[in-house]
Formats: C-alpha cells, sequence, structure tokens
C-alpha cells in the first residue's frame, strides 16, 4: 500500500512542481500606458531634468527639462491624470521596441515589484541620480504603482530581483541610444 501511494505521490508532486515553476503569459492592462521610466535629474550646476518613458505601444517618449512634471510621490506612485499630463510633455524619440520585447520585459515587472530594494546610500554629490523605474497600474485606484529597478549617481540602491539586473541592462542600452 506505501509503495502504491509512494508510485502516485511522487510524480504528482514533480507535476506540480513543474506546473508552478511555468511562466504564465504575461498581458498589460489595457488602461497602462506607461511601463517603464528613465529619469535624471541634478540640481547642482544649473537645473538638470531629462529622460524617457516607454509606453503599452513600445514608444520610447522622450523630455527634456519638461515644465511643471508631474512627480511620483515618494512611495513612487503617480495618478492616471499626473501621468498622462507628463506623457503631453514628452516628444517621440521616433523608436518603437518590437512587440515581443516589450513584453518580455514587462512580464518582470510583477516580480520586481514583490522584490526588497537595498537601503539608499548617499555616493557622491552634484553628479545628479538617474532612476530606473517600473509601474504597475492598479485598477482599483486608477494610480501607477512605481518601483525601483536601480538607482545610480549622487543616490544609490537597487532592486534585489534577479530580473532587475536584465531590466536595468537593457534601459541602459536605450538610454545609451538616446542623446541628450
Amino acid at each position: 500500500m506505501k509503495t502504491q501511494t509512494k508510485s502516485i505521490l511522487v510524480p504528482l508532486f514533480i507535476i506540480l512542481l513543474v506546473t508552478a515553476g511555468c511562466r504564465k503569459n504575461y498581458s498589460l492592462s489595457e488602461n497602462q500606458i506607461i511601463l517603464f521610466q528613465f529619469d535624471y535629474l541634478n540640481y547642482a550646476w544649473g537645473y538638470q531634468h531629462h529622460g524617457f518613458l516607454i509606453d503599452s505601444e513600445g514608444n520610447i517618449l522622450r523630455y527634456e527639462n519638461p515644465e511643471g512634471w508631474n512627480f511620483p510621490d515618494s512611495e513612487l506612485n503617480l495618478t492616471s491624470a499626473k501621468a498622462a499630463e507628463n506623457i503631453s510633455k514628452c516628444f517621440p524619440a521616433g523608436k518603437q521596441i518590437d512587440k515581443d520585447e516589450l513584453l518580455k520585459y514587462a512580464s518582470y515587472i510583477n516580480n520586481i515589484a514583490q522584490s526588497r530594494v537595498t537601503a539608499l546610500k548617499n555616493a557622491g554629490a552634484d553628479g545628479g541620480t538617474s532612476q530606473y523605474i517600473c509601474y504597475q497600474f492598479s485598477e482599483n485606484s486608477g494610480t501607477y504603482e512605481g518601483h525601483v529597478v536601480k538607482m545610480e549617481g549622487d543616490f544609490t540602491c537597487e532592486n534585489l530581483n534577479y530580473y532587475s539586473k536584465k531590466v536595468t541592462l537593457w534601459m541602459k542600452k536605450i538610454q545609451e541610444q538616446e542623446t541628450y
């Protein structure tokens, strides 16, 4: 009887492990427009603020010293209305990310959102700070919930999730192609 139970439970356990490890297809909310943001801010030597947003269509939307920019709150949240205002202050970079590539990186957002971020460290002065952020959209509140992927410059911290390194490298590659 014990061997018969074992022969049934072991394959069942293996099947559960395999299916639990499978990635589910990631689909974007119809209402989510912004997925990722690179933001550089420096108050030393004159005000400098530039970066780009990546929208749900794969468009790269740049901004340079926009007036009246809506910064996320202390928890990196941004209302839909403020996000829409920010988008209106951007201009298209003229490049679009392939849909499959975009979905690949967007599928990492939930994992990054659930991970811890290292403590913020002061690493310099007068060099400015670059932030790599991903967003989840809350249908209930109509709010974009931002999550630090990585922060570099005067202040540093990073998300400890495995996928955050992949997203950072991908966004840096995009950033290198943009000239400010």
